[in-house]
């Protein structure tokens, strides 16, 4: 690609360079409007600088990684109301062998989880039960949540929709989900490995030591817990003052029906007080309400478990069956967003609740991200940095693959790793026209 005019070259550049500053530090003294809002920022200032027209920006936004991104975000919240995260904790800890076999444990789960339901939830969602482990167990909680951070990452490399910059390659360059999966699965199997063993040699010695139980309670005790249970304000109140005065609720009518004998002769007052309550409407009413409502409530809640447990099978059914059809090859977007809509259907409730788990904010600032990079495409930089780079990174080559792969971890770390991925796929568009 050509070189853009020197004005467009620096008014592009300084529009890209205010979206960097934004991704990676996004509470500038000067501009403190973080990542999102520098996004939109970047993209804006490509348009006003006419860089791109306005028709230009709208194409660059690409709706098949969106809907891809929102169908995850909307699935991964169901799974969580479905306790599929629950249970992944409670492996955990299953026939648990020491520290060690932990640390390996939650490098494990951690990969595969983030492989289908991305490194971000995995990561939100499991640190619970790591540090709630670390505590039960009197263990320090930096090594395990550092297997979690590192397997995530690493785990998550596995698949499309593992991190939004898998998502950006495998879509815009059009590898399928298999081929993606199969391609890259060995190197992550043997980066999770190596990752477990590293851990366990930096931090052999201090999974050998537990900490004191006085410690454990402290880190508790001063805000530490991973979760508090809450109670109903109302209910305990009423519970605490039945209890104040010496009796529970319902205590009286039990009493009365179940104590004929009262210290050792027979109570008179409590055949006249059934027999008042049996010929009244009112009693009867309540006596049957006694007798019978312990045997409904048993019922009703025997009837909700099991339509729990029939909506979390439908719920691992449709995941289930959206993961084959990646695997299938089908449109990935159309796959994820037709589970989305499946699960909200088979929930029978109001979506909002888990519509507002989806992170709209990471949607917004992508449709900025696209924008400003694709401005950034058109001053020709991208394609000069390539000429520059491309006799030094060729992929063909061990000593090429090293360049690049270098470059691709200096990159990552200062640029963050989406508009790396984002750069990187416009190197690798400029190779191939």
């Amino acid at each position: 690609m050509a070189m853009a005019s020197y004005v467009k070259l620096i008014l592009g550049s300084i529009a890209f360079a205010i979206f960097w500053v934004l991704a990676v530090f996004p509470a500038v003294p000067c501009l403190p409007i973080g990542r999102t809002a520098g996004s939109l920022l970047g993209g804006m200032l490509m348009v006003i600088f006419q860089v791109l027209t306005v028709d230009q920006a709208y194409e660059a936004i690409d709706l098949s990684i969106l809907g891809l991104l929102f169908g995850t975000m909307v699935v991964s919240g169901y799974l969580e109301s479905a306790d599929a995260f629950k249970y992944l904790g409670k492996l955990l800890t299953w026939k648990s062998k020491g520290a060690k076999d932990l640390i390996c444990r939650i490098c494990l789960i951690s990969a595969i989880s983030s492989a289908f339901f991305t490194n971000d939830t995995s990561c939100m969602v499991l640190t619970e039960f790591v540090l709630k482990i670390a505590r039960q167990k009197n263990l320090p909680p930096q090594p395990f949540l550092l297997a979690l951070a590192s397997s995530a990452n690493i785990g998550s490399t596995a698949t499309p929709i593992g991190n939004p910059q898998n998502l950006v390659i495998a879509t815009q360059s059009g590898i399928s989900f298999g081929e993606f999966l199969t391609g890259i699965l060995p190197a992550t199997i043997l980066g999770s490995i190596v990752n477990a063993l590293l851990l366990i040699c930096m931090y052999w010695n201090l999974l050998s030591v537990k900490i004191d139980e006085e410690d454990s309670a402290a880190q508790f005790l001063t805000g530490d817990g991973v979760s508090s249970h809450h109670f109903s304000p109302a209910t305990m109140s009423r519970l605490a003052s039945s209890s104040s005065q010496g009796r529970l609720p319902g205590l009286e009518i039990t009493n009365v029906l179940t104590s004929p004998h009262v210290n050792g002769s027979v109570n008179l007052a409590y055949h006249d007080t059934l027999r008042n309550r049996v010929n009244s409407d009112q009693g009867e009413t309540e006596i049957h309400g006694f007798l019978n409502g312990p045997w409904e409530s048993r019922n009703s809640n025997c009837s909700e478990r099991w339509k729990r447990k029939l909506w979390k099978s439908c719920v691992y059914l449709v995941v289930v069956g959206m993961l084959i059809s990646l695997l299938m090859g089908l449109n990935m977007s159309g796959t994820a967003i037709s589970a989305a809509l499946a699960l909200m259907i088979l929930d029978f409730k109001d979506a909002v609740p888990c519509l507002e788990k989806v992170s709209y904010s990471l949607l917004i600032f992508f449709c900025g991200m696209f924008v400003t990079v694709q401005g950034f495409n058109k001053t020709g930089i991208p394609s000069a940095l390539w000429e520059l780079m491309e006799p030094y990174a060729k992929i063909d080559q061990v000593s090429g693959m090293a360049v690049l792969a270098l470059v691709i971890l200096v990159l990552s770390n200062l640029v963050s790793n989406v508009p790396t991925g984002m750069l990187i796929f416009l190197f690798y568009v400029a190779l191939s026209s």
